[in-house]
């Protein structure tokens, strides 16, 4: 039985909501400045991403530049790209995901923007 005729405190419940809410948005924040990194071609070309996934950097190595074959180069840029992707990927569940599962799984609650 709930204390006070058997009602939730909705006050409670909003506050709880409301720091949720501000934790998730301080963890996007983190992500938005955090940079990760992913290669290919074995460390030929280089690129980092932030944390929510927007490219800030590519480092091509002069030997992965040949002129008469730029199909090679240009899948190893698109390979790093995917591959730092996939590692900020990683770091938004690990930021994101107990944020998440205090929300009740990952559903959110109704009418919030989370």
């Amino acid at each position: 039985m709930i204390p006070g005729g058997g009602q939730p405190n909705m006050q409670q419940l909003l506050q709880q909501a409301q720091q949720m809410q501000q934790d998730l948005a301080r963890a996007q924040e983190e992500l938005a400045q955090t940079e990760v990194d992913g290669q290919a071609g074995g460390g030929l070309v280089k690129a980092t991403v932030t944390g929510s996934g927007e490219l800030r950097g590519l480092v091509i190595d002069p030997k992965a530049v040949d002129p008469q074959d730029t199909e090679t180069l240009a899948d190893l840029v698109v390979a790093a790209v995917q591959a730092a992707n996939e590692n900020a990927q990683v770091l938004q569940q690990q930021k994101l995901g107990p944020l998440a599962q205090g929300l009740g799984g990952g559903g959110g609650i109704p009418g919030l923007p989370f």
